[in-house]
């Protein structure tokens, strides 16, 4: 078992429906410790290169417009294989497949409106803490 620190954002429908703090407790409930939170605005150029595996796609401008609907909370999280703690909190992507119990399933709604982005991977974590933190902004204690 490896202990890892994993990239979640706390989307626009999590933000506007005011669950911010019951989605970071369920993380911590499962022993996953906050080693950096912070509220930020998504700029088109972080979309951009955060999705630039669909930004070619036809629904991309929607993503864009989502995500920039208010703004974020970008959590860096570390525990016991957080990724996937972290993915079995939260369930399948689409909302409408995610079992009662699972954060999507209680909380979201369909493949966009569902609450967080996770990283799925190691690699893909590494990657995006650093888009999304600036060196020093990650803590350990």
């Amino acid at each position: 078992m490896a202990n890892e620190t994993t990239l979640i954002l706390l989307k626009p429908d999590c933000v506007q429906k005011n669950l911010s703090g019951d989605v970071l407790g369920r993380f911590q409930d499962k022993g996953l410790t906050v080693r950096g939170i912070k509220m930020m605005t998504l700029s088109n150029e972080l979309l951009t290169e955060h999705y630039s595996h669909v930004a070619d796609k036809p629904f991309f401008p929607e993503i864009v417009e989502f995500m920039q609907r208010t703004p974020v909370v970008a959590l860096a999280l570390e525990g016991e294989n957080a990724i996937a703690v972290v993915r079995d909190l939260l369930g399948p992507t689409n909302s409408e497949e995610a079992p009662a119990g699972t954060i999507r399933g209680d909380l979201g709604e369909n493949m966009m409106v569902n609450v967080c982005h996770a990283s799925d991977g190691p690699e893909a974590a590494a990657d995006e803490l650093k888009r999304f933190f600036a060196e020093g902004e990650i803590f350990a204690y």
